[in-house]
């Protein structure tokens, strides 16, 4: 009798199509760098959030470190500086109403010719309640009295060789920024040692300050 297999033949493409072991290598190898570049950057990731946590607890605590100031102190540099503020406008506010009369002179010396000179002169500043009359001699001075308020006075007296030397030291004195409505009130022949001069006296108003020109 003629035995008879009855088990299946083995069927060598049931498990699969074969790879090939240098392809399997290559993958193998491919999945382990992945693998261990992301592992490098985990780490390095890790390393720099730690890096950044440390810092900032530093300077919370350099922060903390830092002493507040008081409450009272505050409110006294407060004071203080409302205090000079104040001061501040307080001076502003007469500078701006003072009559600057070295400005006025220098502009005033600028202009007088040579061949002028002066007995007086004064200069007036508005009077008030509470301001006082300012004269400035260039020889011996004499106030005329008080003027209105709201008005400035400048006179000057003195002696030149004619009439001509006079209306030139008007037009001159015109010029002056800081004076205005300048006037010839006296201009007089006189005799001085025997020579011929002209006696003159002028007047004019010191511009306030802030006007416009």
């Amino acid at each position: 009798m003629q035995a008879v297999n009855l088990l299946p033949r083995d069927d060598r493409r049931r498990g699969g199509p074969n790879i090939p072991p240098a392809l399997a290598a290559t993958a193998i190898g491919g999945f382990t760098v992945v693998m261990a570049a992301l592992a490098l950057l985990f780490v390095t990731a890790h390393g720099t959030v730690n890096s950044r946590r440390l810092e900032l607890e530093q300077k919370k605590q350099e922060l903390a470190a830092i002493p507040v100031p008081a409450q009272n102190q505050l409110a006294q540099q407060d004071a203080l500086v409302a205090d000079k503020k104040a001061r501040v406008t307080a001076l502003n506010a007469a500078l701006s109403r003072r009559v600057a009369w070295d400005r006025v002179l220098r502009e005033f010396a600028m202009v007088l010719p040579d061949d002028v000179w002066l007995l007086n002169l004064t200069a007036q500043a508005p009077t008030s309640a509470t301001a006082n009359t300012a004269t400035l001699s260039a020889a011996s001075s004499s106030t005329t009295g008080s003027l209105a308020a709201g008005e400035q006075g400048f006179t000057i007296e003195g002696y030149t060789y004619s009439h001509d030397a006079v209306a030139r030291l008007l037009t001159r004195l015109s010029v002056i920024p800081d004076l205005e409505q300048v006037q010839l009130q006296t201009s007089e022949q006189a005799k001085v040692n025997g020579r011929p001069i002209v006696h003159f006296k002028i007047s004019a108003n010191v511009r306030a300050p802030g006007a416009s020109s």
